[in-house]
């Protein structure tokens, strides 16, 4: 039987009462010796006696939020390899050990498990969001990965521990792809049954307002991430209009009365035209911070142990 004493098991927890048990039970029996850890997340159930008789390791988050749940787990936990989970029992606990040699036989430090099953298993709501934001992600920062949202992953310590956990509500599983690619880390991405979630047991994603949030997020990490880019993208708005302006407001009048009669509109086109530039020049700037960022990144991945 394969030693599993090296792998945590982290599974965050809010109002999951009805099906912990059968989540900690189920890698017990697949993952024998690796330790299981419940973060419960300001419940108001009895999650915590519950995983806690199931025998697991219980501890406690009290800022509300998956986000802040997961950066308060990576820095708690000492592992050589992290599995994270949600509680519900809409991921497969038995595929563990699969996914767990999987990302050590491709020498990878994240392992994404893509979610499938019938598209009972998801609100639509989510299907749509999903798909649109991972799409989002492929476009801008050349994601690789078909569900970018799954909360079903497995990491090397050196992916953890070097993390910048950004991030306080689900928006974290965006972190996770987003700074992957940032730092070119090796990653890869197989995929599991997604169960129907049990009877009594509600969804605490909202469709609309995290998924706004991961938008957020998304937009945010672009400026960090691709700054030359992003920022030049706004500076081309701004000098189109500068020039628009001009054109229509001031020098086309002047061409035919032979006078400039739109005074402000001069104003207007010039602070337009000098904000393009000085965003222009904020990104080649805030690029250079990036590159250090990196590279310090880089640095601190390289000398943390696999």
């Amino acid at each position: 039987m394969t030693d599993y004493s090296n792998v945590a098991v982290l599974i965050p927890c809010h109002n999951e009462a009805e099906t912990i048990s059968r989540v900690v039970n189920g890698f017990v029996l697949s993952l024998p010796n690796a330790s299981i850890y419940v973060y419960d997340n300001c419940s108001t159930d009895s999650t915590q006696e519950v995983a806690k008789n199931a025998g697991a390791i219980v501890r406690s988050e009290n800022r509300k939020g998956k986000g802040n749940v997961v950066r308060r787990m990576f820095a708690d936990i000492e592992a050589d390899f992290y599995i994270i989970v949600d509680g519900d029992l809409t991921y497969d606990p038995l595929v563990a050990p699969k996914m767990l040699n999987h990302l050590i036989n491709e020498n990878l430090d994240m392992l994404n498990i893509a979610r499938t099953g019938s598209k009972n298993s998801y609100r639509s709501g989510h299907m749509l969001g999903n798909f649109l934001l991972t799409k989002a992600v492929q476009v801008i920062f050349g994601s690789g990965l078909q569900d970018m949202l799954s909360g079903y992953r497995v990491f090397t310590n050196r992916f953890v521990k070097t993390f910048p956990a950004k991030s306080n509500g689900f928006e974290v599983e965006t972190e996770f792809t987003v700074h992957s690619l940032e730092m070119k880390i090796p990653i890869g991405e197989s995929s599991a049954n997604y169960i129907d979630r049990p009877q009594g047991s509600d969804s605490k994603l909202s469709t609309y307002a995290d998924g706004v949030k991961i938008l957020f997020m998304i937009n945010r990490l672009f400026f960090l991430v691709r700054p030359i880019a992003s920022f030049s993208i706004v500076s081309a708005l701004f000098a189109i209009s500068s020039i628009f302006i001009g054109w229509f407001q001031v020098f086309k009048p002047l061409i035919y009365s032979g006078q400039i009669t739109k005074y402000p509109s001069v104003i207007l086109s010039s602070s337009l035209m000098v904000l393009a530039i000085f965003l222009f020049m904020s990104g080649i700037v805030i690029n250079s911070i990036s590159n250090m960022r990196k590279d310090q990144f880089r640095l601190m991945y390289l000398n943390t142990k696999k």
